[in-house]
């Protein structure tokens, strides 16, 4: 008990010293790098993510194919994917890039299919007996009442994104990650549970965030619907 006292007033004075405030090497600079990479990494992943699901979901063509795509990527480890486009395109963002999009692509667009998918078919017949066309009957119709799981893996995707982002360290890059990757090599734990702490941090608060805009968007009526999905 004492040790973990010992261990969390050390976190805490690293928190709060002034010196990790400020800097290249400070929490400020070092979460900025950790949110460009995960910003950019859930674009990119969210363009590729709803595009198709929403697509195949709406078609119901490619089902099998959205299927395969993403659990081939859910079994594709994402260090061993940052070291592998590191050997192919040299030491810059890309390979973080690559290894988070792939990781945030699956549950995007598995959601967003399965709550396309999902919609009442005699709510679609009614939407093209009133003239609909099929772009109105998708985003009027099947967008909106597909939206709780779509925000939902979208939610899903920002935490593991947000979480997994520490892997920019490893090959030389910032973020977060940089303070675990240099405790470790320093033996100094303080480092290591200091910005485990700033992720975790993090990862709440995106979660917060998503939840907020889940209760904004989302119509009560369709809140009841998915939580009995």
């Amino acid at each position: 008990m004492n040790d973990l006292l010992n261990q969390i007033r050390l976190v805490a004075d690293w928190l709060t010293s002034s010196k990790q405030w400020h800097g290249d090497d400070g929490i400020p600079h070092r979460l900025l790098e950790h949110l460009t990479y995960s910003s950019l990494s859930l674009l990119f992943a969210a363009l590729i993510g709803l595009t198709f699901g929403l697509l195949v979901g709406h078609t119901g063509r490619g089902a099998f194919a959205v299927a395969s795509v993403a659990n081939l990527a859910r079994a594709v480890p994402t260090f061993g994917l940052v070291v592998l486009v590191v050997t192919l395109a040299g030491l810059s963002t890309t390979p973080v890039l690559v290894a988070l999009v792939a990781l945030a692509i699956p549950p995007i667009l598995i959601n967003t299919f399965e709550g396309v998918r999902g919609v009442d078919p005699d709510t679609r017949d009614a939407a093209r007996g009133v003239g609909m066309t099929e772009w109105e009957v998708l985003v009027r119709v099947e967008v909106p009442m597909a939206l709780p799981l779509i925000l939902l893996g979208l939610r899903v995707a920002a935490i593991q994104v947000v979480a997994t982002a520490t892997v920019a360290a490893y090959p030389g890059l910032g973020g977060l990650g940089r303070f675990i990757v240099d405790g470790l090599s320093r033996n100094d734990y303080e480092l290591v549970i200091g910005g485990s702490t700033v992720v975790v941090v993090l990862a709440l608060v995106v979660q917060i965030l998503f939840t907020a805009l889940r209760r904004f968007v989302v119509s009560p009526g369709l809140r009841v619907s998915a939580s009995r999905t």
